[in-house]
């Protein structure tokens, strides 16, 4: 039987992970790329556990045994499916039973795969031991009021070939209260981890990366310590652009693509009731809640803006400790080509206090 470790994986050019545990198990966190053929159901896996607690190891052997025989071909069929490029490893959760029997029945097929030592387990205890290690030594912080297309110009950026690590992409978030609008309900802890473990993989020996300055929690995720002290101490590159430009920019992302949606309305209204909460000025309350009530959603940005975002980031702005150079532009586009021509000054120790 061929095995693998977590160390020797990353060495492997474009391996074909295979992720047999249960849907449940994957969509707890897996190992980004991965494809899931489950050799049991969630149901099953469930009922396998409750047998081994009842009656013992030998009992749940039994019935294991008795639901994965019928699935056997199957499995094989659809495990060679992935055989056409790259090696193939295939894990479950601690490299146990459940792996070492799929590799026994695909050597018997004639199909020959390495079996990843530890699992998943091992992967997740080998990536949160490396991350602290794999940061640059430099970030550069974009900020800016929302609305400024901090992550669309993060996207131009990489085009360009820049080292960036798109946080909000690796959260499932876009950091707000309206973060999930026309996305999932956000990623995990296990699976930002793993996304952010990759990005850092694809910007080793770069000596800086460009991030936004997100608070440390995005959705359900929180950034580390080591990251986050990275980023205070960074180099910071604040984006200027008129307010209606924020407020068409938000609209183009957050209402023009989803309003149709039946669910919209709904959500929408959710995360404005949370921001009601925290907005003492009873006139600003009323003229969001009108806003809202006939659908007048650039309105509501632009008070949503003004009133409760604003205020917000500038507090958090404080945390920084390094200078901010200004760029001034008025779309993403323009502002990654000025923040390009800045990096570039930055590397020859010639910075101008603005780019207008």
């Amino acid at each position: 039987m061929k095995e693998i470790t977590v160390d020797e994986l990353f060495t492997i050019k474009e391996p074909r992970i295979i992720d047999i545990r249960s849907p449940i198990e994957f969509k707890d966190g897996a190992i980004p790329g991965a494809i899931n053929i489950p050799i049991f159901s969630d149901e099953e896996r469930q009922e396998i556990g409750t047998i081994y607690k009842q009656q013992g190891q030998a009992a749940a052997k039994w019935r294991a045994m008795e639901l994965v025989s019928p699935k056997i071909p199957e499995l094989m069929r659809t495990i060679k499916a992935y055989q056409t490029s790259g090696e193939l490893v295939v894990h479950c959760w601690r490299g146990g039973m459940r792996s070492k029997a799929v590799i026994t029945f695909l050597e018997f097929s004639g199909i020959y795969a390495w079996r990843l030592i530890g699992g998943y387990k091992a992967y997740r205890n080998y990536i949160l031991e490396q991350l602290p290690t794999m940061l640059p030594d430099k970030a550069i912080v974009l900020h800016g009021l929302t609305g400024v297309g901090k992550t669309e110009v993060l996207k131009q950026l990489k085009k360009k070939g820049y080292p960036i690590l798109d946080l909000e992409e690796m959260a499932g978030h876009r950091g707000s209260i309206f973060g999930t609008i026309g996305l999932s309900e956000g990623h995990n802890q296990k699976t930002f981890d793993s996304l952010l473990f990759k990005g850092l993989q694809d910007i080793q020996g770069s000596e800086y990366f460009l991030v936004e300055a997100e608070s440390k929690r995005i959705g359900k995720a929180v950034q580390s310590e080591e990251l986050m002290n990275s980023k205070f101490k960074g180099t910071n590159i604040y984006i200027h652009t008129p307010l209606e430009q924020r407020v068409r920019h938000l609209v183009s992302e957050y209402v023009i693509p989803y309003e149709q949606e039946p669910w919209y309305y709904d959500k929408i209204s959710v995360g404005i009731e949370k921001v009601l909460k925290r907005i003492k000025d009873a006139e600003v309350r009323k003229i969001l809640k009108e806003a809202l009530n006939d659908r007048n959603f650039p309105v509501m940005i632009q008070i949503l803006l003004e009133s409760y975002y604003d205020p917000r980031y500038d507090h958090a702005r404080q945390e920084y400790e390094e200078d901010f150079f200004d760029v001034f532009s008025d779309n993403p586009i323009d502002a990654a080509q000025k923040i390009a021509a800045k990096l570039e000054e930055l590397t020859r120790g010639a910075v101008p206090k603005a780019l207008n």
